[in-house]
This record gives structure tokens, sequence and C-alpha cells, in this order.
């Protein structure tokens, strides 16, 4: 039985294969919309969400399976004590594969030893994210043909935000990719990250300035400053507008650029960017969906 915990539990083969999959549903969703009656999934989100959980349940539903989870821990008997293994453990029994999002970095891998179905990562902490990776890069190879050879900005938050972590580690088995990491010191992205990309010879730059990186990019990744992973409001308060990203800022930009964000945004995007036809951030939503859709296929068939 195989689980889905980071980005690297998926071959590049095996991510070829899910985004051939996931363009196909989307191209013709209809044509799956049988292919899971009888199967069900659950969300196990004891964190907040939005896109994640509804795109996953969107995902089963349109393949004909059932949901069924709760939405945050406190609907959920955690608040009454129970352990995390305890709640995956009995879930189990009810269901045939598991979508987890967790506050608490290494919780789908905890649970992955007590499950008697397949566990994908929906998010933990700020560790990793490998379902908004696969959606991410199912849009860049939409977009650019293929994946590689191509400068990426990723701006904002790189110390906490799981999705930058799980990108990098996803894009770094391509040839030809380079990063322009943009963040204020406190929140560069972390050292083991940073030694990934030394010891591979992945050429890399740090940069404070969103202008100084914007005319080289293929594609900017935006990121929010997450206030839930701070300690310190203080420090929330005085990062959170570090970079937003205006239509003038835009214009220091190559017409073949194209934005993306894993969303929630909250300011830093402003939202007359929407129109620009580089912002494909909300392309990038509806990816999520088939991306879960040909995941869950996948999962599922082994686990037959």
């Amino acid at each position: 039985m195989r689980h889905l915990i980071n980005i690297t539990d998926l071959t590049p083969d095996e991510i070829e294969d899910l985004l051939n999959l996931a363009d196909a549903m989307r191209a013709n969703p209809r044509d799956w919309g049988e292919s899971q009656r009888g199967r069900i999934l659950a969300t196990l989100f004891f964190e907040p969400s939005t896109r994640t959980r509804l795109s996953f349940e969107s995902a089963m539903l349109s393949l004909g399976g059932g949901v069924l989870g709760f939405s945050s821990a406190d609907s959920s008997s955690s608040a009454k004590g129970e352990s995390l293994q305890d709640t995956v453990r009995t879930v189990s029994c009810y269901a045939d594969i598991i979508a987890m999002r967790h506050p608490k970095e290494g919780a789908p891998m905890a649970a992955q030893y007590t499950s008697e179905v397949p566990i994908i990562n929906a998010g933990d902490g700020g560790h990793n994210h490998p379902t908004q990776t696969l959606t991410d890069l199912m849009t860049i190879r939409r977009e650019h043909g293929h994946l590689g050879d191509m400068t990426i900005g990723l701006c904002g938050d790189l110390k906490f935000g799981r999705t930058v972590h799980s990108l990098i580690l996803a894009l770094i088995r391509y040839p030809g990719v380079r990063f322009l990491l943009i963040s204020p010191p406190e929140l560069r992205l972390p050292e083991y990250l940073l030694n990934t990309l030394r010891d591979q010879g992945i050429p890399f730059e740090e940069h404070q300035a969103m202008e100084e990186a914007l005319p080289r990019l293929d594609f900017l990744y935006m990121t929010r400053v997450q206030k839930e992973r701070f300690f310190n409001e203080a420090d929330y308060v005085r990062l959170k507008d570090t970079y937003i990203l205006t239509p003038e800022k835009l214009r220091l930009a190559s017409p073949a650029l194209r934005v993306l964000h894993p969303l929630p945004r909250v300011n830093e995007i402003s939202t007359q960017v929407d129109a620009d036809p580089r912002a494909i951030y909300f392309d990038q939503v509806r990816n999520g969906r088939y991306v879960r859709m040909a995941l869950i296929t996948r999962m599922l068939e082994d686990f037959a």
C-alpha cells in the first residue's frame, strides 16, 4: 500500500503519468464520472482549508465516489483527547482513502503507520504540500510546455511556506531550472533546502527586492506571509506587507511571465493584477481538482 507524504515519494515518470491523466480529465471530465463509484474519500482536516479540502471533495464526487470527514480539529474526537493514530485507524475503517491536513509537521507520516488505507498529505505545518505541488506542476507544464529550462522566482514566506518547499524538491529533478529566492532575511528558505540546492549544484540567488528579480523570470510564485506560523504578532505585522505585486511592478516583467499563487492571498497580489493575462493563479485553482482526481484514481488502482 502506497502513501503520498512527500512529493519525492513520486518518481518523475509517475508525476508525468499523473499530469497526463489530469490533462485528460480536464479535457473530458464526464468520461470519469462513474470510475470510483462505491469508493469513499475521508478528508481529515485538522487545520482550516478552502481550496485543498473542497478540491479533494470535488475530485472524488466528480469520480462518482463519496466523501466524509471534518474541517477542523474541534469537530473531531481529537478535541476530547483522542490520539491522531486512533483517529486515523478509526476513519480507515470507514473509507478507502484519506486526505489529511495537520498543523504539525510529520503528522501524515505518523498517521500512515496505523492507517489501513492510503494516506495523502494535504499539508503538514510548514513542511510539505505535495498535492499543491502537483497542481503547480500541471499549471507550469500547461503554460511552459514541459518541466525544466526555466527561471522561477519564489517570493514571500520561504521559511514556513510548505508549498515552496515541496515545489523546490519537485523542480530540482528537472534540467535547467534556476531559482531566484525573494524574501526578507527573517523568512529566507530553510538552511536544509539551501544546502540541498548547493549540494546538487542547482543555480539559485537570494534577493530582498522583488523588482531586482522580476525582469529575469519565466514564473513568479507569490506566497502570503502566514500569520498562523508566527509566535510573535509584532513580527507578523512588521513583515506581512513586505511584498505586494501591483500592475506597476509587473511592467518590469516580461510579457511571457506567468504569476502563480497557491492561495489564499491576503494583499500580496493586488486585485488589479487579476485582469492581467499573466496572472494564472485561478487557473491553478481549477487544475487542483483534476490533479486530485488523477491522484485518487492512481492511488486506488494501486490499492485495489
